[in-house]
């Protein structure tokens, strides 16, 4: 009885323990990049409309990232399911990066608008693959105490997002808000492709 106990209380997927921490590690910078994206871009938003004109698509400088993102969440979901984590979730932080990039080069607002769209789209694979890494590198006992980190990722991310956002929009322009992305991306994307298994 206890045999059978025990084996069910065992992560999916088997690995040392600071490798899983490595992990984790990674994949919660990756959902933090994805959740401080909008509170960081609604401070530079106003700097941003200056600059570029457009005020009639002030709203889908939003709309654009959220409804890319909540839509391709699902579908990442399974494709995860199918393929593996891995390479869906270098997939998602490599796309969040290239909207990056495109955001920061845009020269008219429409551009911007499709840059944040690109942006979700990379985004909406960055929650649900984390949740489903979470439940592959630790056993059910393990989980809750994991899962309460990602709840502390989203209230930090609200807490600081404004403050980095302005700072970053007075002191080097609002170009660098979604250049600051590139580096620490890169690191998301390292680890995640060394320490992850398929």
């Amino acid at each position: 009885m206890q045999t059978g106990i025990g084996s069910a209380d065992r992560p999916p997927v088997e690995l040392p323990h600071p490798v899983r921490m490595r992990i984790l590690g990674a994949v919660m910078v990756g959902v933090f990049l994805g959740a401080l994206d909008q509170t960081v871009v609604g401070t530079a938003l106003p700097r941003i409309i200056t600059d570029l004109g457009g005020n009639g698509l002030y709203t889908w400088a939003f709309t654009a990232y959220l409804l890319t993102s909540t839509i391709s969440g699902p579908l990442y979901g399974k494709l995860s399911d199918l393929f593996g984590r891995r390479p869906v979730f270098l997939f998602g932080i490599g796309l969040f990066m290239a909207g990056s990039v495109l955001s920061s080069l845009s020269r008219e607002m429409w551009e911007f608008v499709g840059a944040r769209g690109v942006q979700g789209l990379g985004a909406g694979a960055l929650f649900p693959i984390a949740m489903a890494t979470l439940a592959d590198l630790f056993a059910p006992s393990e989980r809750g105490r994991y899962q309460g980190l990602f709840g502390a990722v989203f209230g930090l991310s609200s807490l600081v997002g404004p403050a980095i956002g302005g700072f970053i929009t007075d002191t080097a322009g609002w170009h660098f808000v979604f250049l600051v992305n590139l580096p620490i991306g890169a690191v998301v994307l390292f680890t995640v492709a060394r320490y992850l298994p398929r």
